[in-house]
């Protein structure tokens, strides 16, 4: 017995579908850590770019550089 296009090109849709990539797993906490480690080390330069006050500029220098050693534990 012989099929039509149709069963055809449900079978190409189906393979398709399966060949298809998964979604990614969620993201694991150390993910989000550096993740939201990373937004932080961002704010912080923004804000040591926009502090005039040397007392604020040297706190904001030190949130910087203790951002980046916790970045690069998680590395």
């Amino acid at each position: 017995m012989s099929r039509g296009w149709e069963s055809k090109d449900v079978e190409s849709q189906q393979a398709e579908r399966e060949s298809r990539e998964r979604p990614s797993p969620p993201p694991t906490a150390q993910e989000r850590r550096r993740q939201s480690l990373e937004l932080s080390l961002t704010a912080a330069k923004r804000d040591l770019a926009a502090a005039k006050h040397p007392r604020h500029q040297a706190m904001l220098a030190e949130a910087v550089r203790h951002l980046k050693t916790e970045i690069a534990k998680l590395v």
